[in-house]
């Protein structure tokens, strides 16, 4: 019998198991770093090189072959590591090389262990304190700096020993890791920096005593002690993050900053032009670059760009090229542009998502004419800006001693390829082990409305015109994410729904990303309103080009801000959307987390109204009828958009007299990478939108 399609995306993690990843190329181009587990279903992570003057690909680390515990023995911050990065695999999950890619460091299950990659040996495990998370070795490959029991640590790799940099002084302070909402919310999840000498640091300091406790409880298992969880909600305390710069001796020179003006720490670098950090206000309406005096600590301000709204954070910038040239970025004629000594080198139609590598004087970056579509460009003094994938898709890359690594995801292929080629036009394939999907979407891209929203509509495969079909709406909807995209897999879930007899919608309405500045930030002060009205606008108009769709049966499901979007659908607009499934929503914003909620709403204390606006509250106890079924499902160890969200929502839903039902997940965080869970997921979800807007079996 084979198994459903729930189940084998369950297995494999979404077909992203034995797929490449986290790819690090030599500064020579000569060496391709990267992990992949054996095959599509294993969720072990390996280690592996691929040396680019042979063709041969080598597996250095597998971690059944080393002597390391079970996944259950992982510290608790690499546990919370782990679910600030999503990240669903086991085995070796994240490495660290020395500059010339000569070797790296990893952990598994709290122990540090080293692989070089010319001697061919076993990797060698690190006798070092337990609990070590995030090793990184020096740029010179001599010592592997890492933490432990919120200290930080050097191991000497010659001599092997180990020295205690500096310890925590206080019940919640930690050094050299990042704090919550640096991972959450800034995509920062390292606490220090080598010199490119290798002779000191730069480290966090990070307080949570300021931070408000919440208390994460495990109703299934009584016995078990509620986790306290510093817990940064709209307009309360965050952490205290100072930094320092620390020798190898422990000297210990804080540098200075002013944090009650830039509060966030956003980045750090350290090149051969000196050491810079990037730091942020509490409102988000600057970015600030500061040069780092190394000596004295002393800061002053190199570059900053300003927003009467946010400005938003790049990955990548600020950089050098070896010129000493700062690469920017600045928004300007509705557009993320890249800029280099303040000059910008990408016009107003492309739209700057990240800079991936700076090669010599050549730039890689990922950039989007059309949103559907990321594609790289490089650009150099000399050649200036080229489009390095012309044909739609999602691409990812590297760029180092003229060596290009290319991922790419289309609506053609399952998965992604991941290519390597050389400067003198070698080419090699990086093999993936992903399993195949065994769905093929039946999908039109299309723009909807007068916004010219992208549009994906999916049909089931048997579909023939005349055939009525109900409508399910399948969202994320808001800040920072996509769902619509020329890349085969990012619509399979969608494409599931559609095979149990749906037309299925998918809308990417303003405040998503991709479209230009003006568009993300129509839902300053309303994370709500234009939010919904674009679902609705997009539904209509998909309406109207395919009158299969039966708009007297119209659902919505989501997850995150796409489960708040569908509860709010339905208690909103019941005369449009007539069931829901709202997978761990925000219900009310004042229990999200500052960096994020701040962005959009400002401080509850300034603009309060916002929070009301973007409630879910006020929806429910407002008189609007009928009364849709609304499915509210959550994870009850999620330490992001945690349970309250939804127990308040539905205390105030039964106080209204408004019929709804609850599914509580025990032991699910946020993330639900168990096979079973995620799996019957989907299950019940249809079983659930099949009762309500009455849809029968296909077939």
């Amino acid at each position: 019998m084979t198994d459903s399609f729930p189940r084998r995306q369950a297995r494999t993690r979404r077909f992203t198991l034995g797929a490449p990843r986290g790819a690090t190329l030599s500064p020579d181009g000569g060496r391709v770093v990267f992990l992949r587990s054996k095959t599509g279903t294993d969720p072990v992570t390996c280690l592996w090189t691929l040396e680019l003057d042979t063709g041969e690909e080598r597996l250095v680390a597998d971690p059944r072959d080393l002597e390391s515990g079970a996944e259950e023995d992982l510290p608790p911050a690499e546990r919370a590591r782990r679910e600030r990065s999503r990240e669903q695999a086991g085995g070796i999950v994240g490495y660290h090389s020395d500059r010339a890619v000569t070797m790296a460091a990893f952990t598994l299950s709290g122990q540090l262990y080293v692989a070089d990659f010319a001697a061919g040996l076993s990797p060698r495990q690190i006798e070092t304190p337990g609990g070590v998370i995030d090793p990184r070795p020096d740029p010179l490959g001599q010592r592997v700096a890492f933490v432990a029991g919120g200290a930080l640590h050097v191991h000497e790799l010659a001599p092997r020993f180990t020295t205690t940099l500096v310890e925590p002084d206080g019940d919640d302070v930690t050094w050299g890791l990042a704090d919550f909402i640096a991972a959450e919310e800034m995509g920062r999840m390292r606490g220090y920096w080598w010199s490119p000498e290798g002779d000191r640091l730069l480290v966090a300091r990070v307080d949570e005593a300021p931070v408000r406790r919440w208390h994460i409880a495990d109703p299934a298992n009584p016995e078990h002690e509620p986790t306290p969880v510093a817990y940064p909600a709209a307009g309360t305390p965050n952490a205290a993050v100072t930094l320092h710069l620390i020798g190898l001796d422990g000297g210990r020179v804080p540098v200075a900053r002013d944090t009650a003006a830039d509060e966030y720490v956003v980045a750090a670098m350290w090149d051969a032009t000196g050491l810079f950090v990037t730091v942020q206000p509490r409102d988000q309406r600057a970015l600030r670059v500061l040069r780092v005096d190394t000596v004295s600590g002393a800061t002053t301000e190199v570059t900053a760009a300003t927003d009467d709204q946010w400005v938003d954070i790049v990955p990548g910038v600020p950089a050098h090229l070896p010129g000493g040239e700062l690469v920017w970025t600045a928004t300007d004629a509705d557009a993320c542009r890249l800029v280099v000594d303040g000059e910008p080198i990408t016009p107003p139609s492309l739209q700057v998502r990240e800079l991936l590598d700076v090669d010599h004087d050549t730039l890689l970056l990922r950039a989007s004419q059309d949103p559907t579509s990321i594609g790289l460009w490089s650009w150099s003094p000399d050649a200036g800006l080229t489009a390095l994938t012309p044909d739609p898709g999602v691409y990812g890359g590297r760029l180092a001693g003229g060596t290009l690594l290319v991922t790419r995801a289309d609506l053609g292929t399952d998965g992604a390829i991941t290519r390597v080629r050389r400067a003198d036009g070698a080419e090699f394939t990086i093999a993936s082990f992903a399993e195949p999907t065994g769905l093929e979407p039946r999908l039109e891209i299309v723009t909807a409305g007068e916004r010219d929203l992208r549009t994906a509509v999916l049909l089931p495969s048997w579909h023939r015109p005349g055939q009525r079909l109900p409508v399910l709406m399948d969202p994320y909807g808001g800040p920072h994410a996509q769902r619509v995209l020329a890349a085969r897999n990012a619509h399979l879930t969608s494409q599931w729904f559609a095979e149990q007899g749906f037309a299925v919608v998918v809308v990417d309405g303003r405040g998503t990303p991709g479209r230009g500045p003006a568009f993300e930030r129509a839902v300053h002060g309303d994370l709500a309103g234009p939010v919904l009205d674009d679902q609705i606008d997009a539904l209509h108009a998909v309406a109207a080009r395919h009158p299969d769709l039966d708009l007297s049966r119209v659902g919505i499901r989501g997850w995150s801000f796409g489960g708040f979007l569908a509860a709010l659908a339905v208690l909103r607009r019941p005369d449009v959307f007539h069931a829901a499934v709202a997978g761990a929503p925000v219900t009310d914003w004042r229990l999200y987390d500052t960096h994020y909620t701040e962005r959009y709403l400002g401080h509850p204390d300034a603009d309060p109204q916002a929070y009301e606006r973007s409630s879910l509250f006020a929806d429910v106890a407002a008189a609007r009828t009928p009364h849709r079924p609304l499915l509210l499902v959550h994870g009850l160890a999620d330490d992001n958009v945690v349970a309250a969200h939804t127990l308040r929502l539905s205390s105030a839903l039964l106080a209204a007299g408004r019929p709804h039902s609850v599914l509580p997940l025990s032991g699910v965080t946020h993330m639900t990478p168990q096979e079973v869970v995620a799996e019957n997921l989907l299950v019940l979800q249809v079983e659930f939108l099949r009762a309500a807007l009455d849809v029968p079996r296909p077939g």
